[in-house]
């Protein structure tokens, strides 16, 4: 693929399979975007959060931040550095359900500088309080995507921050220049969506309560295996209309993507296979072209025993750690077994009310779930929660052995899974020496992932 810079909103399209795109590229990619969009008075920008650390979208954040001067510049030139009068830079991290980011975090993902900035411009998003409805998508498309069981429009939410950045906005008319929002995040195989990221990170990741838990309830009713990896799905045709109706003439809104994969040449490393830049579809489906090349493995066999390695910074509940069972369900055989290492797992929701939620009710299957939605009222109106339990249930299909670094033998086997013992895993599986994919040891053979959030795996047949 090339660059090209054109005035239809389709910028940047760069990389290939093969391709390994280095931070000096990326930044190059990004200078000239940002030359190509000029001056601005406030840019917000909408990274994800600590927990998508590998998506690369700290580095560009840093990279944008540096080009307007609100942090000092890596390459030190003074030339640069005058180049720019210094705009408001606020950062939204597209936090969905998930837990604020520690200053820590920021300091990993973003920099020590942005991190030592006082006041912070790393602002938090409340879903359950700074938010915004501002439309609707239409009730059929939701009736259709629920297969009947919701007849209501989808709510169109946003964080009031992003609202506020609006071309109309009579309190930011006056400017010179308009202001500049920048969403910027990786493409990847997803459970909910499908494919990950696009307008995800402005209706899901800086949206509300009704927005996402409903979005969450239609992925699971359509089916999580027959969404992940599909582009077109009836839950994206709904974020889809509602980002041609509602965002595409209201905000000056650009989506800065990349795709990313492990480095076959060297374990636990990372390549940068894409960079995407663009104001509406074509952006995406060009990166979604691509991950499903890289981030993809078809099976020629199914796996009788999945291994499944969970992050310690990254993952630190099953909310967010479920992606190991979510992204290799359809690879694992029937009676097969997942055995996910889970060092720093020591909840199980990232919001107080989810966690209590499946705590009480636990990974109990479809059946079961849906019928505890019918009957308690505190589920009907948590909907997120209901999706979470579905999706996180093997349906008796295959075992799930959690390995968690701070959850009891009692809780995790309280909530449908069994325990693992972490220390007598690792002594079992030495993570010094395996490969990702096909390993073995005494027990036999067995399939290793490094991260599940980097790609989806399956069996051929399904």
């Amino acid at each position: 693929m090339a660059t090209k810079a054109v005035k239809d909103g389709f910028f940047c399209a760069i990389g290939s399979e093969t391709v390994s795109l280095s931070d000096e590229e990326l930044q190059l990619q990004l200078k000239n975007f940002l030359e190509f969009v000029g001056e601005r008075d406030d840019v917000l920008l909408i990274p994800p959060d600590f927990t998508r650390f590998h998506s690369k979208a700290g580095t560009l954040t840093r990279i944008i931040c540096e080009h307007y001067n609100f942090i000092p510049r890596a390459d030190n030139d003074p030339a640069a550095a005058m180049s720019h009068k210094v705009p408001n830079v606020d950062i939204l991290p597209a936090l969905g359900t998930h837990a604020p980011m520690t200053k820590d975090e920021i300091s990993k993902m973003f920099g020590p500088h942005i991190a030592s900035m006082d006041p912070s411009p790393v602002l938090i998003h409340d879903w359950r309080n700074d938010v915004i409805t501002i439309g609707h998508s239409p009730a059929e498309m939701v009736r259709t995507a629920t297969r009947g069981m919701v007849n209501e429009p989808w709510p169109v939410q946003v964080n009031k921050i992003v609202w506020d950045r609006r071309l109309k906005n009579p309190e930011t008319q006056h400017r010179p220049f308009k202001s500049l929002v920048l969403s910027i995040g990786q493409v990847v195989p997803h459970e909910v969506m499908g494919m990950a990221n696009y307008n995800k990170n402005l209706f899901i990741g800086t949206g509300g309560v009704e927005a996402i838990n409903l979005s969450h309830f239609i992925g699971a009713v359509h089916g999580m295996e027959r969404m992940m990896g599909k582009t077109s799905n009836p839950l994206r045709d709904i974020l889809n209309h509602a980002s041609q109706t509602y965002l595409e003439e209201e905000l000056d809104l650009w989506y800065i993507l990349t795709v990313v994969s492990p480095d076959p040449a060297k374990i636990g490393e990372l390549c940068v296979r894409g960079l995407f830049i663009g104001r509406d579809i074509r952006c995406y489906l060009a990166a979604c072209d691509l991950s499903l090349k890289v981030n993809f493995a078809l099976l020629e066999k199914p796996v009788m025993r999945m291994v499944v390695l969970l992050d310690v910074e990254e993952f630190h509940s099953t909310w967010l750690g479920n992606k190991a069972i979510y992204r290799t369900r359809m690879a694992i055989a029937d009676g097969g077994e997942i055995i996910i290492l889970a060092p720093g797992v020591c909840r199980f929701g990232e919001d107080d009310t989810i966690d209590r939620l499946i705590r009480k009710y636990g990974y109990c299957g479809t059946p079961a779930v849906m019928k505890s939605m019918k009957e308690n009222r505190e589920l009907r109106e948590n909907l997120s929660a209901v999706a979470h339990l579905i999706h996180g249930s093997s349906e008796g299909r295959f075992t799930v052995t959690y390995c968690p670094g701070g959850l009891t033998r009692q809780e995790v086997e309280q909530v449908g899974f069994q325990y693992g013992d972490l220390q007598a895993m690792y002594e079992h599986y030495d993570l010094l020496t395996l490969e990702d994919g096909w390993n073995s040891n005494c027990d036999g053979e067995f399939f290793f992932i490094r991260n599940p959030a980097l790609g989806l795996w399956a069996f051929q047949p399904r």
